[in-house]
């Protein structure tokens, strides 16, 4: 049986400047451009560079023991140049604590290889941004659903 490699997420206008991002199994994150959004697309790419390297740094350190402290930070520059906007200096800061004892020490100690094997092999979201995926974008005809494979989406 092969893995369903394929990854969907459908943004709904819900008002100006306002959308609402559904995956698949239910879940849905609201956000927005301007004041009184929670969250700016921009702001959600770099939570989803900082979620998916801290999932896999978790995975690796908590087997040995619960973290007292697990931060990750991601910040990065909005620049507009010639090439248009994009963000550059993108960094990710791991804030991380565990307790005192034999297997705080061990979590301590394969931190550093966690986080190097998050970012050098693991991490979808940075990985993709790293290589340079091209995005392709279409128009299609009709609400959603009724484009290629059922997604609206073009392959």
């Amino acid at each position: 049986m092969s893995e369903d490699t394929s990854r969907l997420v459908t943004v709904q206008r819900t008002a100006t400047g306002r959308y609402t991002a559904t995956n698949p199994r239910g879940g849905t994150i609201a956000f927005g451009t301007g004041e009184g959004t929670e969250f700016t697309p921009v702001e959600l790419l770099l939570a989803a560079i900082g979620g998916c390297t801290a999932a896999d740094v978790d995975v690796a350190t908590s087997r040995h023991t619960e973290p007292t402290a697990f931060t990750v930070t991601v910040s990065g520059h909005k620049v507009t140049d010639e090439d248009g906007n994009r963000l550059t200096d993108l960094a990710v800061r791991f804030h991380v604590a565990f307790p005192d004892g034999p297997s705080g020490d061990r979590a301590r100690a394969i931190l550093p290889r966690a986080v190097t094997v998050s970012h050098d092999r693991l991490c979808t979201v940075s990985r993709t941004i790293e290589a340079g995926t091209p995005v392709t974008v279409s128009i299609e005809d009709g609400p959603a659903g009724e484009g290629p494979a059922g997604h609206g989406l073009a392959r």
